[in-house]
């Protein structure tokens, strides 16, 4: 398998070099998070017909024949291009959207002050609208008074669900019971709308120790890359062993960690260098093609996403919620992204990519990819944003 990854992730660097007069490091699993930079990263999809292998992927995971997958991926394209617009049109009355998988739409909630132009200003770019109590700004609020709280470890996390137009709190199912878990859902009511779901295990990272593979290490830990960024990669903070030095996959020095954040945050950037170099790639492990990143559009929740790490490869899931707090044994981590993909040990760092747009960097989940799970991500603009890194596109 590495042989055949390397041919690819070579073939790639010839091809950027061309546009580019530079190539990129050998992409690796591992936890971590991404954040869009300065420049053009953010650019909205493009009309780049999806890959044959892309398109495979979710006929297989989705259960979709090859047109029901391009229309999906076309009607997504267009909810990730319109959600910033609709937003704006809401204004204070916005109360969050989601992508309707069953009938390729966005979906826009908004309160009771809406004005009927607003409304009808929304259904004419294309959105369906849905009228509910709260805004996203009150149900932000009360997620954040949730934050300053302090949660005990069968709280795996909570976050605005704009569906049910209520904070969702996570708890581990046979935990619910627990005089804490009690104590803390007590206090979670008291600051606003809540509702409690259960889940079968709680989050954890997705570091693993010295196995074989394509990785990266630090210390006896090996991740996965992230996304190529001018100068380096972003990926897991918790993955910084803060032992210095990191390695690629065939054991010779990359560079270093350059700043990392966890708990809290959980995003990271290495510097490159000693021959290494960037691409804007992602490895498809041989179940599709590797995937060229092109910029940091957000996709709704609601979108398919598809997750690329050294442990279990390549797979696709569902975007389910954003900016939750993820409650890991060593501390809160806040502004997640909740996705149905599995992972496994060694994931942590690696992408999470929806057509063409990078989305972000694996940090931990419950589960495996045998049984299912839950996977989150940190968004890859945030980590952009916060070293002020600009995101290698194509």
């Amino acid at each position: 398998m590495r042989r055949t990854r390397l041919k690819h992730v070579c073939l790639a660097a010839l091809l950027t070099l061309t546009a580019f007069g530079g190539a990129g490091t050998f992409p690796a699993s591992a936890s971590g998070t991404g954040a869009v930079g300065t420049a053009a990263s953010s650019a909205p999809a493009t009309d780049t017909p999806a890959s044959e292998g892309l398109l495979q992927a979710m006929r297989s995971d989705f259960g979709l024949t090859e047109d029901q997958a391009e229309a999906r991926l076309e009607a997504e394209q267009k909810a990730t291009t319109l959600e910033p617009a609709v937003r704006r049109t809401a204004g204070a009355a916005y109360a969050g959207s989601w992508f309707d998988a069953a009938d390729g739409r966005l979906t826009v909630a908004v309160t009771s002050k809406s004005s009927q132009a607003a409304r009808a200003a929304i259904r004419a770019k294309g959105a369906e609208v849905r009228v509910v109590e709260h805004s996203a700004r009150q149900l932000d609020a009360v997620k954040s008074r949730i934050d300053k709280l302090s949660a005990p470890a069968a709280v795996g996390g909570w976050h605005v669900d704009p569906k049910a137009n209520t904070v969702v709190v996570s708890v581990v199912g046979d935990k619910r019971s627990d005089n804490d878990v009690e104590r803390f859902l007590t206090q979670a009511r008291a600051a606003g709308p809540v509702t409690v779901e259960t889940v079968a295990s709680a989050p954890r990272t997705l570091a693993a120790g010295t196995v074989g593979g394509d990785p990266y290490y630090t210390g006896n830990v090996r991740c996965s890359i992230g996304f190529s960024v001018y100068g380096g990669f972003i990926t897991a903070g918790h993955c910084d062993q803060h032992t210095g030095s990191v390695y690629g996959w065939d054991g010779s020095y990359v560079g270093n960690f350059q700043g990392s954040s966890f708990p809290g945050d959980d995003y990271a950037w290495v510097n490159v260098g000693s021959g290494w170099w960037t691409v804007p790639v992602v490895l498809g492990w041989g179940t599709i093609s590797d995937q060229l990143v092109r910029g940091s559009a957000e996709a709704p929740v609601g979108a398919s996403i598809c997750r690329s790490g050294s442990t279990t490869h390549w797979h696709c899931g569902t975007v389910l919620a954003k900016n939750e707090t993820v409650n890991y044994s060593q501390g809160a981590v806040y502004q997640m992204t909740k996705t149905n993909v599995c992972a496994e040990g060694g994931d942590s760092g690696g992408s999470f990519i929806s057509g063409d747009q990078a989305q972000g960097v694996t940090s931990g989940g419950w589960g495996d990819c045998s049984t299912g799970g839950e996977t989150w991500f940190q968004p890859v603009n945030e980590i952009l944003n916060r070293y002020g890194l600009t995101l290698h596109t194509y």
